[in-house]
């Protein structure tokens, strides 16, 4: 071949390499996989395209060479990166001070992405004394973005006395921080007092109205005799507002279910009402003597969420997809047991720019794997069902990287001569 032939050859390819480069548009691509977006009302096989952390393509069939990394998610569910609205990861080593900056509670990064979880809500760990510990220590220092509720107890769940202390509920002082970190703390928190008296709820309440109207999350219980849950979601909770842990029965508080397996009239009301009924499942505060009659007489929660620590990981609760797989296993479809752990969340927390895969938004992603045979779901108390279906991670994406791949579906396979 002559010199001018091998430099036309040369240059040629070099175009040719240089234009196919060029054609990479984005940086990953997920293709035939099923997606379901309810915001987007998406139900169908979609192809999402990602660049620079954001999705900036969903279509019915977007070409391979137009990204430099193509997953093939054929058989795969693609939906948002979840959002798990009740967890503690206040994580620390301080000793006996409960989920507040100690043992109970969890560092979030190692139990949310193996999972397809990418947003967890704090419920309250902190108060204002110490959201700046748990900020600097969790928040600033983990991959998964983690929000929060923040508790009307200065200190936070540190459990006992701490938790009862009236004085140390300052509803002004908690709107403060909360105003001072309005990009992560979008609620207000009660949880674990015990007494007939309604101050530490009014004060929560109040703290989200000076906060800027953010809702507060009850965890409501612990009276003796009980204070009137008609009372609670009729009178003193606004639309907005969050009744946690609503598939519990226990001591201090009126379960929603009475006792001839009814739900309750003023349950219904609530949910008309606007007020927000979510699961927190747990290590006491899931029973499948609330869960099923309240299904099947149509009371479905608002969000699903596990309440994640140290007393539920290895319990019944176990994960997010394993409380999600549980609802699918008493007759929800699996595009609401999506929604209600996705985008539904989002929007009650007042963070929209999350739970759905709108071009321009976060590059959040779980890819799920529906399996299929024989498996069993526990509640609180040791009672079991049996299901067919559960939900399994394959892979899931945060703003665009790959943090989890279970059998490396983002890899290239081996090859022996390479």
């Amino acid at each position: 071949m002559k010199t001018s032939t091998i430099t036309i050859f040369c240059v040629f390819a070099f175009l040719t390499a240089s234009l196919s480069v060029a054609a990479q548009e984005y940086d990953l691509l997920i293709k035939n996989g099923y997606l379901i977006d309810a915001k987007n009302k998406l139900d169908q096989v979609m192809d999402v395209a990602v660049l620079d952390g954001k999705v900036a393509e969903v279509s019915a069939d977007i070409p391979g060479e137009k990204a430099k990394k193509v997953i093939d998610a054929e058989g795969l569910y693609v939906v948002p990166g979840l959002i798990d609205n009740h967890v503690h990861v206040f994580h620390g080593t301080m000793q006996d001070q409960y989920i507040s900056n100690s043992f109970t509670s969890l560092p979030p990064d190692g139990f949310t992405f193996r999972y397809g979880v990418t947003t967890v809500v704090d419920a309250g760990s902190s108060g204002w004394r110490n959201f700046k510990t748990f900020r600097e220590q969790t928040i600033d220092n983990s991959k998964t973005r983690v929000l929060a509720y923040l508790n009307i107890v200065g200190w936070g769940m540190k459990g006992g006395a701490v938790e009862q202390n009236l004085a140390d509920m300052d509803p002004k002082l908690t709107a403060i921080v909360a105003r001072q970190n309005k990009d992560v703390i979008v609620g207000t928190k009660l949880a674990h007092y015990s007494g007939h008296d309604w101050t530490p709820l009014e004060r929560t309440v109040e703290a989200g109205e000076l906060a800027g109207g953010i809702p507060a999350m009850i965890d409501f219980g612990g009276s003796d005799p009980e204070l009137s849950i008609e009372t609670l979601l009729l009178e003193k909770l606004r639309p907005g507002d969050i009744y946690a842990h609503c598939y519990a029965h226990v001591g201090g508080r009126t379960p929603v279910v009475d006792d001839n397996g009814k739900v309750r009239p003023c349950v219904h009301q609530a949910q008309e009402k606007g007020i927000l009924f979510e699961v927190g499942h747990g290590g006491g505060s899931f029973v499948y003597e609330q869960a099923l009659p309240a299904m099947d007489q149509g009371f479905l929660p608002d969000m699903i969420s596990t309440d994640l620590h140290t007393g539920s990981m290895n319990a019944g609760m176990k994960d997010m997809l394993n409380v999600m797989s549980k609802f699918l296993n008493m007759g929800m479809s699996l595009q609401d047991v999506i929604e209600r752990s996705s985008w539904m969340p989002a929007v009650y927390i007042n963070r929209e720019e999350l739970g759905h895969l709108s071009v321009g938004a976060h590059a959040d992603i779980a890819v799920l794997n529906l399996k299929e045979g024989d498996f069993g779901f526990t509640d609180v108390r040791g009672w079991t069902i049996q299901g067919n279906k559960k939900l399994e991670c394959e892979l899931t994406l945060m703003e665009g990287k790959v943090v989890w791949d279970l059998n490396g579906i983002s890899m290239q396979e081996w090859e022996a001569n390479k």
